[in-house]
C-alpha cells in the first residue's frame, strides 16, 4: 500500500482532521512551505539517523538544522550518524527519497520532535512524494505519535 493511502488511513481509523493537499514539486522543507503557503516554523521535515541503538527519527522545522551532537547528548548515545540515502530506501521503500511523513510509530521507529516544533497549532508535511502534503492539529499528532520533546535543532543560519 502505498504510504499517502496507509497515512490517511490511519489518519481516518483514528477520527483526525486532516487536509491533504497537492503542490507542484518540491524538494526542500522550505520550497514545500512556500509553495503551501504556510510559515516554515510550522512545517515539519523529517530525518532519519542511525544509533548504536538502531534507526530513530528527529522532526523539525523547516527553517531549522539538526545539531546531531546536540541529539546524540540528549539521548545519551555513543554514536550517532545521519542514515544513508540506501538506508533510507530500505527503511522506506513506498516513499520518494527525503519525503518520509514524520510517523516513526508506522515505521517502527521512536520519534523525537524538536521543541521548536511542538506546541503549534497545525502541523505541516510530506506525505511520501515531493508533492503530496498532510496537514493536521499538532494536538493529534501529538496523541498518535506520542513523540519524546526534546531541543536538538538550531534555526539555519545561526552559529553553534
Amino acid at each position: 500500500m502505498p504510504i499517502l493511502a496507509k497515512l490517511r488511513e490511519f489518519l481516518d481509523q483514528n477520527q483526525v482532521d486532516y487536509t491533504h493537499t497537492v503542490h507542484p514539486l518540491a524538494f526542500t522543507a522550505r520550497e514545500v512551505a512556500s509553495a503551501e503557503h504556510v510559515p516554515a516554523r510550522e512545517m515539519a521535515k523529517t530525518v532519519i539517523f542511525l544509533s548504536e541503538e538502531g534507526y530513530g527519527m528527529a522532526v523539525l522545522a523547516s527553517d531549522s538544522l539538526v545539531d546531531l551532537e546536540q541529539l546524540r547528548l540528549d539521548l545519551g548515545l555513543t554514536r550517532l550518524r545521519l542514515a544513508t540515502e540506501a538506508e533510507l530506501g530500505e527503511l522506506f521503500p513506498a516513499c520518494e527519497l527525503g519525503a518520509m511523513p514524520p510517523f516513526g510509530n508506522l515505521f517502527g521507529l521512536p520519534v523525537y520532535v524538536d521543541s521548536r516544533l511542538h506546541g503549534a497549532d497545525t502541523i505541516t508535511f510530506n506525505a511520501g512524494s515531493h508533492r503530496d502534503v498532510i496537514h493536521m492539529h499538532w494536538r493529534d499528532f501529538e496523541r498518535l505519535v506520542n513523540p519524546a520533546i526534546i531541543s536538538f535543532a538550531r534555526r539555519a543560519g545561526a552559529t553553534a
